[in-house]
């Protein structure tokens, strides 16, 4: 069995107004030197197969067809084998 981080995010070209809201937010707060925030997420899960290699190739399926927006969005992960 393997552990599953992902992580998702905006691609670059594509404009995060959740991270805009959060940092005027930050401003307001008179926190003036925050720039540039992207907002993302971050998911954990396991994957029941021993075999790395069909581990991975769920993970890039699960990620690519459900969890991802494949137009906006890029993810990686990484894979933990928890015994």
């Amino acid at each position: 069995m393997f552990k599953v981080k992902v992580f998702i995010k905006r691609r670059p070209s594509i404009l995060d107004p959740q991270g805009k809201a959060v940092e005027k937010g930050a401003e307001l707060l008179g926190l003036t030197n925050i720039k540039n925030t992207r907002i993302g997420k971050f998911i954990e899960f396991n994957v029941d197969t021993n075999n790395r290699i069909d581990a991975e190739k769920e993970v890039n399926d699960y990620c690519k067809k459900l969890l991802a927006n494949p137009i906006m969005e890029d993810f990686e992960f990484s894979l933990e084998e928890v015994k």
